[in-house]
């Protein structure tokens, strides 16, 4: 990744436009750089970054700056940062057209479900983001029916694993009871155990997400994604 500049949700346009303008420099000379480097024919790839907050205007002007350097992929940066959904989802639409459809396309710091499927379907193909590994912290369970807190009360006899509905989870040989137990006693081995079912959750996730888009039932799975996800 090239270096990039990322402005907060609130910052004032000024701000955002200076950001842009020096994500802009800073590509050209990451690029430079990365191709000149003597071990160029074992090199990684180098992604640029869009920037430009959730001004259409600004996103266009930095989408066009980073393909016309040219790199191996393209990423989408300084969205989802605190903005309302609506717009985080406009200022990515104001950059996805731009950004060559043969390349990589990844959007940096996503991982709630109706965000992914949402981008997903906008042309996005990459994602990273702490969400699973936070949430397990706090004691919040990723599952196929929405989202949970262990630390209730209504859990703390409970036998049932993190997610019934999926045994194959790498959590799934500890009970809801226990690893409540751990929580409330702040042992960081429940953390552990969590993030492990709530990264699997989300890995598993984009692979029935692929599954979808492959057998042309992308938008049933969307539909179903924001059935159980659209009021959390």
């Amino acid at each position: 990744m090239v270096l990039d500049v990322c402005p907060s949700s609130i910052a004032d346009l000024s701000v955002v436009r200076s950001a842009v303008e020096r994500t802009g420099r800073w590509a050209e000379r990451g690029r430079a750089a990365f191709l000149d480097h003597p071990d160029a024919a074992r090199r990684q790839c180098q992604f640029g970054i869009v920037q430009g907050g959730t001004d259409e205007a600004l996103r266009e002007q930095s989408a066009r700056q980073v393909t016309e350097i040219g790199f191996d992929g393209y990423a989408v940066g300084g969205l989802s940062v605190g903005e309302d959904r609506s717009e985080m989802l406009s200022g990515l639409d104001a950059c996805m057209e731009l950004l060559p459809l043969d390349q990589p396309r990844y959007f940096m710091g996503l991982g709630d479900p109706i965000g992914i499927v949402e981008s997903v379907a906008r042309g996005v193909d990459m994602f990273d983001c702490v969400l699973p590994t936070r949430l397990a912290r706090h004691g919040t369970i990723l599952t196929d029916g929405g989202r949970y807190n262990l630390t209730r009360a209504e859990f703390a006899t409970s036998t049932e694993p993190l997610d019934p509905a999926w045994p194959e989870s790498p959590a799934a040989r500890w009970s809801k009871g226990y690893l409540r137990h751990l929580l409330l006693t702040k042992e960081p081995t429940a953390a552990r155990i969590i993030t492990l079912h709530n990264v699997a959750w989300l890995l598993r996730f984009m692979d029935r997400m692929a599954d979808a888009i492959r057998s042309r039932t992308f938008e049933d799975f969307r539909l179903g994604v924001h059935d159980v996800w659209g009021a959390r």
